[in-house]
């Protein structure tokens, strides 16, 4: 009889002693994942995430095939996002064309689908790793998992229409993650990858590599520091524009109700009059979709139900002479036969003649199954239909553009989702004094919102510009440049924020170079490398 070999899987790693596989590997890394989405807003538990990333790292260095490498990191994305994701199974809760249930199958089917990401750096950088002496192993499976991991996150940003939510760095604190302003989230997930590969090294005993890791993370996050605090002592311009941000805490299912119109709009306007130190001129500041009305002129009778001439005036009795109100309202595009065929979220000015501003804003980057229906002609066959209310698809704007309001209230735009995407948020060759981001989070239950307000926060960061964020039932904030909460309303409370912007600081390198700043870290990571590999002896 032939002798029978052991069925535990082996790797063998430059000739020494063999490593076991990790049993279980796989499930190891699915709860790894599934744990680490509490590193997230709202729970923060950040230490968590450096935890499961250095499990993660083990799994991998452990991992016996490439296809073994791949599944564990596809099992550790997949439980991250399908925990982490939970407040889209909300948003199905506030339509009836499809069931409630659809929306755990939806975060479950997306899982599935953004898995991908991580199982493509796991395996990628298990490659990478192999067939490299013992005791350089550790440094390259580190260094090219994080530079496969900032692709990847940056690929996910951009296709099939991108869906870069809660981005690695998302998980740690604000103030651990400064080097944003250099290489932006996408590149600075190299910190939490970081950390969590000193902590491997650390108990490996390579204490010179792990040294090397932390010296470098120190320094890039004590150069952050000193930036930040140089662009705190320019002087803070006069003329920073006055804001007031409404909340009206309006429940999204009561939001579109017929009957709750009334209502809805004397909360909004309850909140909106101007107080005695705001008479120079002010931004007042609504939610996105703020308002049911069609504001335009031009629409055949049978689409308004409030004139818009009469829309207006009750918009501009809340103004005084020097103010604008920015409000997220619907615009419609009409054929020539004076039919809608599509529609535009959008962000309307009105002044205080009742007049439209020529400026407007229309939202570029749409959610798909929310404000659009992919394949459509074969989707709705299913019964499949878009959540936000309507039969018309809405249609994308051109992009980032700067409102201009005069000196002081350059405004950039970016509503709701939109703010998520990195490198995408500002019109380069026009930069505002800030950006505004009137948002519903109504629809997103506990979880959604904070997520939101922390991305919202690292654009602040990467852009060094304020961010002001106005929502119908929280969280409406305003956040300086260096990524910090000056002032905010919680979530499920009415109210409003009067207050004068922080100053914009000089643009980042990040705002410079936008994310190819993070693809050339993720280069010179890729490089470090392959430099480590080649020391084989």
């Amino acid at each position: 009889m032939m002798a029978t070999r052991s069925t535990v899987p082996m790797m063998v790693v430059g000739g020494n002693a063999p490593l076991r596989a990790v049993p279980g590997a796989m499930l190891w890394a699915l709860i790894a994942g599934a744990v680490s989405a509490t590193a997230f807003a709202p729970l923060n538990w950040w230490p968590v995430m450096v935890g499961a990333l250095a499990l993660l790292l083990v799994l991998l260095n452990r991992a016996s095939t490439a296809k073994q490498a791949r599944r564990i990191g596809w099992a550790f994305g997949y439980g991250q996002f399908a925990v982490g994701l939970n407040w889209i199974a909300t948003a199905f809760t506030y339509q009836s064309n499809m069931p409630a249930w659809l929306g755990w199958v939806a975060i479950l089917l997306l899982a599935v689908y953004l898995a991908i990401y991580p199982a493509m750096a796991s395996w990628g950088a298990w490659r990478i790793s192999r067939d490299v002496v013992p005791d350089r192993q550790p440094i390259v499976l580190i260094l090219s998992f994080a530079a496969l991991w900032i692709v990847m996150e940056w690929v996910r940003s951009w296709a099939f229409s991108g869906f870069s939510w809660n981005p690695l760095v998302a998980s740690m604190p604000i103030g651990a993650v400064l080097p944003v302003v250099w290489v932006g989230s996408y590149g600075a997930a190299v910190v939490p990858i970081g950390v969590a590969g000193i902590i491997w090294l650390v108990v490996q005993r390579q204490w010179r590599l792990a040294a090397m890791l932390a010296v470098v993370g120190a320094m890039a996050q004590l150069g952050a520091v000193m930036m930040l605090s140089g662009q705190a002592d320019m002087m803070r311009p006069n003329n920073a524009p006055l804001v007031t941000i409404v909340q009206p805490n309006i429940n999204q299912a009561n939001k579109w109700q017929e009957a709750e119109r009334a209502a809805n709009f004397a909360k909004l306007a309850s909140l909106s009059p101007a107080r005695a130190e705001q008479r120079g001129g002010r931004l007042l500041l609504w939610p996105e979709a703020a308002i049911p009305d069609y504001l335009e002129d031009g629409y055949s009778a049978y689409y308004y139900d409030v004139p818009p001439e009469v829309a207006r005036q009750k918009l501009a009795a809340l103004l005084g002479p020097n103010d604008v109100l920015l409000t997220g309202a619907v615009k419609l595009e009409i054929d020539r036969d004076g039919s809608a065929i599509g529609a535009r979220n959008s962000l309307f000015a009105v002044n205080p003649d009742a007049t439209l501003d020529t400026i407007r804003y229309d939202k570029a980057h749409l959610v798909p199954f929310g404000e659009y229906l992919p394949m459509r002609s074969i989707l709705s066959r299913f019964g499949a239909s878009r959540l936000v209310p309507g039969d018309m698809d809405f249609w994308p704007g051109p992009g980032p553009r700067t409102l201009d309001f005069g000196p002081g209230r350059m405004v950039g735009v970016q509503i709701c989702y939109e703010i998520i995407f990195s490198g995408h948020v500002v019109d380069r060759a026009k930069r505002p004094d800030f950006i505004f981001n009137p948002s519903n989070d109504a629809w997103f239950g506990a979880w959604g919102p904070p997520q939101h307000l922390k991305q919202a926060r690292l654009r602040a960061l990467e852009e060094g510009l304020p961010v002001v964020r106005a929502t119908p039932t929280g969280i409406s904030a305003i956040i300086a440049p260096d990524g910090t909460v000056v002032q905010s309303l919680a979530q499920g409370v009415a109210g409003r924020i009067d207050a004068s912007l922080p100053r914009a600081d000089r643009p980042t390198l990040f705002a410079r170079m936008g994310n190819k700043a993070g693809l050339a870290l993720a280069a010179i990571l890729g490089l470090l490398a392959i430099a480590f590999r080649r020391r084989r002896r």
